[in-house]
């Protein structure tokens, strides 16, 4: 962007990467599955948890993503490879995770805030894109106005986070984890093609290939 104030367009695509990045489509049958055998009130804190523990990272990441981006010498095209690669491999294990009575098994057992921290938290609701997304934005925004339009739009995106799973851990057992696993795994290619587009644009920005249009 590098710009000292925001158009309705760079609004729109601040709140989509946003949506993606930071959005509840990733988590939220991963989420319903690792909460299935859990009372209302273990469910709740669960959630707390996640919730809050994705958003303080997010915010930390908005505000302070340049400086860690300058400590540790890499660009924001090195991060948008990285977070490339590991979304990519995220989004293949939502296309072939395998059904929900597996995953519940490999999460029984284990402690549920200890999952709402990893991997509910980050790297499902927190996933790679709204890191990269994140970094950006700190890096740069030339302005308070920008900064802080932008920081609005992450404090929406939350809500509706929040709005979205507490609706759906109050209706859990009457969603049909059919369908929800099927747009699951169509979300999943289309996610994966969002890892590869952020690829290239780190490659792009790297100048090892050309300018990509999206």
């Amino acid at each position: 962007m590098d710009q000292t104030s925001i158009t309705a367009a760079g609004a729109i695509d601040t709140f989509l990467v946003l949506l993606i990045g930071i959005g509840p489509k990733i988590a939220l049958v991963p989420f319903l599955e690792m909460t299935a055998s859990l009372d209302q009130t273990v469910k709740q804190r669960v959630l707390r948890k996640m919730m809050t523990t994705a958003a303080a990272v997010a915010v930390v990441l908005m505000v302070l993503g340049e400086l860690l981006r300058a400590l540790l010498h890499f660009t924001i095209g090195s991060l948008s490879i990285a977070g490339g690669v590991i979304l990519l491999v995220l989004a293949v294990w939502m296309v072939l995770a395998p059904p929900a009575s597996d995953s519940s098994e490999r999460s029984a057992g284990k402690d549920p805030m200890q999952l709402a921290v990893f991997p509910l938290a980050v790297p499902y609701l927190l996933n790679p894109v709204g890191i990269v997304g994140l970094m950006t934005i700190s890096a740069e925004a030339d302005s308070i106005g920008v900064f802080a339009v932008e920081f609005g739009i992450l404090v929406f995106v939350l809500l509706l986070d929040l709005v979205v799973f507490r609706w759906a851990n109050r209706v859990s057992e009457k969603l049909d984890q059919n369908r929800m696993l099927v747009t699951e795994k169509v979300f999943g290619f289309l996610i994966a093609a969002v890892a590869v587009q952020l690829v290239l644009d780190g490659l792009a920005s790297e100048g090892v290939i050309g300018p990509v249009p999206h």
